[in-house]
């Protein structure tokens, strides 16, 4: 299966893209990841990039992700299956996605929205404590920089949806659960 898990910061993406990949024995693929690891080793502008807006509570730009994710799409083992997480972002990105993923032979199954409010998103993540990216002293997770990303994510969140929803891939759950039940949810819809 080739899924996305989207949602806000803070709505479970990762633990569920984790818990799902285990049950369904694919990689999870993580836009954050792919970030912080062209932050902290890349030192040509793309590195760059992504320092930046790490170290301003932004979200990389498009051309950018395009390239981090480019050559992870075309690989053997993304043909197989996987889980996004933190990618696509906006519908143009959504666009790139379904561009590259049928030139390289496969498609997209759904799209499973977490829906969480931003006052739950900013109380779960004050709860982390991760650093901008290795070697920084500065809290990712302060309320001041969850909120301007989030701000960020819900003024691209209804065209994603819509995008989704044209395409009959949506698949909404209410994130507000425990881990268990949001789990249980997934799998329950996805009759896996």
């Amino acid at each position: 299966m080739h899924l996305i898990i989207y949602g806000p910061e803070g709505s479970g993406k990762g633990t569920q893209a984790k818990l799902l990949a285990e049950k369904l024995k694919v990689p999870v693929y993580t836009s954050g990841d792919l970030v912080r690891q062209a932050a902290a080793k890349d030192k040509s502008p793309l590195g760059d990039a992504c320092r930046t807006a790490l170290t301003e509570g932004k979200y990389v730009d498009d051309g950018n992700m395009f390239q981090l994710w480019e050559n992870r799409l075309q690989t053997d083992e993304a043909k197989k299956g996987f889980l996004l997480d933190g990618f696509p972002r906006n519908k143009k990105q959504a666009e790139f996605l379904f561009v590259h993923v049928k030139e390289y032979g496969y498609g997209i199954d759904r799209l499973i929205y977490l829906k969480l409010s931003d006052a739950e998103s900013i109380k779960r993540l004050s709860l982390r404590h991760r650093t901008l990216f290795a070697g920084s002293t500065v809290n990712h997770d302060d309320p001041e920089r969850v909120a301007q990303r989030l701000k960020v994510y819900r003024e691209k969140e209804e065209d994603m949806l819509s995008f989704f929803r044209s395409k009959y891939l949506i698949l909404e759950i209410d994130a507000a659960g425990t881990i268990e039940k949001v789990h249980e949810d997934i799998v329950r819809a996805l009759k896996i």
